[in-house]
C-alpha cells in the first residue's frame, strides 16, 4: 500500500477543502485558511472569491477583518451531484466518531 506523503490526489479539490475549513473557522485568517489547506495565499484569495462569485460564501466585513458564512443551500455545479446541496458534504465533516 502506498505512503500517503507518495498520494497524488485526493477525493476533495483546494475548493472543496477551502469550503469545509471556512465551515469549520469562519473567522480564520487568509494565511491560516492557506497553511491548512497546502496552497499560497494568492490562491486561497482566488477560490474564496470564486466561492463568493457562485453564491457558496457570504463574507461578511467586521471591521479590518472578515468572516465568511457557508451557503449551505447552494446545490453542487456538476450535474451528477446537482441534486445535493453543499450542506450535505459539510455535516460529513461535520460529525464526531460515533455519530453514525
Amino acid at each position: 500500500m502506498a505512503d500517503s506523503a507518495t498520494r497524488s490526489w485526493t477525493f476533495l479539490s483546494n475548493h472543496g477543502h477551502i469550503l469545509v475549513w471556512v465551515s469549520r473557522h469562519p473567522d480564520a485568517l487568509i494565511r491560516d485558511i492557506a497553511q491548512a489547506v497546502g496552497v499560497t495565499e494568492r490562491a486561497t484569495l482566488s477560490i474564496l472569491r470564486d466561492l463568493e462569485d457562485d453564491g457558496y460564501l457570504i463574507r461578511v466585513p467586521q471591521g479590518r477583518r472578515t468572516s465568511y458564512l457557508v451557503n449551505a443551500r447552494r446545490p453542487f455545479r456538476h450535474p451528477v451531484e446537482a441534486n445535493k446541496r453543499v450542506g450535505d458534504l459539510l455535516s460529513l465533516f461535520s460529525r464526531q466518531p460515533g455519530d453514525d
